[in-house]
């Protein structure tokens, strides 16, 4: 079963879109299956995925509305080699109509659940705010990874995400968890930047991924070409950095995957529970 990524962070301008395209893109080179699905209006991940979004037929509007299923809404990305749920400024609609709908909270993910075993990986980009359709993106999601700058104000809005994810398992989603904080947009010659990650490290120990995202002009030049760097300038630092990523993501969950398997394989051999892992124990 694919594992489903919220990639969100209240805060704009931390590399949530850039994090969720070229992740794609380097788990695509993997050998993953991925889907990205766009919630954001402003449509970044689908333009900087090489996908027009003033052309779209069928978008993520349609999906939560009902007005299509998911196989009529994806399309295929030519270089990032993943699938793509494209999204535009419709969007927007589709946050004041949901919230008249029965369900409203949950349209995302029952859309996908049955497809779930189609992909390894699901990453979804959600917009920076809390709004309906960040709603439906955690509460779809099995966790979340969580960009972040390495600042000051960084910090307070890391706060105020903490405490909707709080909100959601508590409400929505009781299997919602933090799946890893990303540090992007890294200067280490800026001693904030320095001090701001070790209390990160500090706080989170190893949900803080041992990856890290460089300031790199590749990274932002990539989009205006509607490429993932890995396919703009493979030999970019940005480029490497997303590999190395990704094999940490891909790692993690293997890892997760196993520990499961070794505590199903005591209780069958023992034929009682000497102690299976727990969901705590997997976060």
């Amino acid at each position: 079963m694919g594992k489903i990524l919220a990639i969100t962070n209240q805060k704009g301008g931390v590399g949530k879109t850039t994090t969720c395209v070229n992740l794609a893109a380097s788990l695509v080179a993997t050998k993953r299956k991925v889907l990205l699905i766009d919630m954001d209006p402003q449509g970044n991940a689908t333009m900087g995925s090489g996908i027009n979004k003033n052309k779209l037929e069928l978008s993520a509007y349609d999906l939560l509305l009902e007005d299509a299923v998911l196989s009529e809404v994806i399309l295929s990305t030519a270089e990032g080699g993943y699938d793509l749920i494209p999204a535009n400024a419709d969007l927007t609609a589709a946050e004041v109509e949901l919230l008249q709908e029965k369900d409203r909270e949950f349209r995302l993910r029952n859309s996908i659940q049955a497809s779930r075993d189609k992909y390894h990986f699901i990453l979804i980009d959600c917009p920076p705010s809390l709004s309906m359709l960040t709603i439906n993106a955690l509460t779809a999601a099995d966790s979340v990874l969580i960009p972040m700058q390495c600042e000051y104000y960084a910090l307070e809005g890391l706060s105020a995400l903490l405490d909707t994810i709080r909100r959601i398992s508590d409400v929505l989603n009781p299997s919602l968890h933090i799946e890893g904080l990303l540090r992007t947009m890294y200067d280490p010659r800026n001693s904030l930047t320095r001090d701001v990650s070790a209390q990160l490290t500090d706080h989170f120990g190893n949900k803080v991924y041992r990856t890290l995202i460089p300031r790199n002009v590749r990274l932002a030049e990539a989009p205006s070409y509607g490429l993932p760097v890995l396919h703009y300038d493979k030999d970019s630092r940005g480029a490497r950095a997303y590999l190395a990523l990704a094999g940490e993501v891909v790692r993690r969950q293997e890892e997760k995957e196993n520990r499961l398997l070794a505590g199903s394989e005591i209780v069958s051999k023992t034929g009682y529970a000497i102690r299976a892992p727990t969901e705590q124990d997997i976060r």
